[in-house]
């Protein structure tokens, strides 16, 4: 059964029993993932963003969006409309697909892997994950990747406490550490 269809009905049932919810509205649930990739090494290489893009398009399914840099930063060398970095931002089935492949073949593909930090919401129920390289995803070929990147995984949830949101994303299959 996909994730998306076990949170309607599983899911659903396991938070309304342990937070006693007056009406199915108030069940937290997941709002949105967004995907982000900054690439240093965009100012000396054009092409390095693109590459990025390529990559999060593969690991999604959904097409990256380039990000430019908001403000000038001398002491990094940035100018104001820079392209610095790509996002992608999931919602729908593609999101809950997403977060099933994250979970369930990505994440154990980590080197010494022993659960994620349970520690890192921001105090109104969303969770941020950082990963140090991109070749965890089933879909990235090593042989075709020109350099190691990192990611931020940004889960949005409509949870108003972090113990709601942590309790939904164990739901859904989260490993975090015990």
């Amino acid at each position: 059964m996909r994730l998306e269809e076990r949170y309607t009905n599983e899911i659903k049932d396991a938070l309304m029993k342990k937070y006693e919810y007056k009406s199915v509205m108030q069940i937290p649930k997941l709002d949105k993932v967004v995907i982000n990739m900054g690439v240093g090494d965009a100012r000396e290489n054009s092409k390095a963003v693109e590459s990025a893009a390529n990559d999060l398009t593969l690991i999604t399914g959904q097409k990256a969006v380039i990000t430019k840099a908001k403000k000038s930063v001398a002491t990094f060398k940035v100018r104001e409309g820079m392209n610095i970095g790509c996002k992608v931002t999931l919602r729908g089935s593609k999101m809950y697909e997403f977060v099933d492949r994250l979970f369930n073949a990505a994440l154990p593909r980590v080197r010494d892997f022993r659960g994620i930090n349970p520690n890192a919401f921001d105090g109104r129920g969303n969770y941020a994950l950082g990963i140090k390289e991109q070749l965890i995803f089933p879909e990235i070929d090593y042989d075709k990747i020109d350099k190691i990147r990192g990611m931020d995984i940004i889960f949005v949830t409509t949870a108003q406490t972090d113990e709601e949101a942590r309790e939904l994303l164990t739901l859904m299959g989260a490993p975090f550490t015990k």
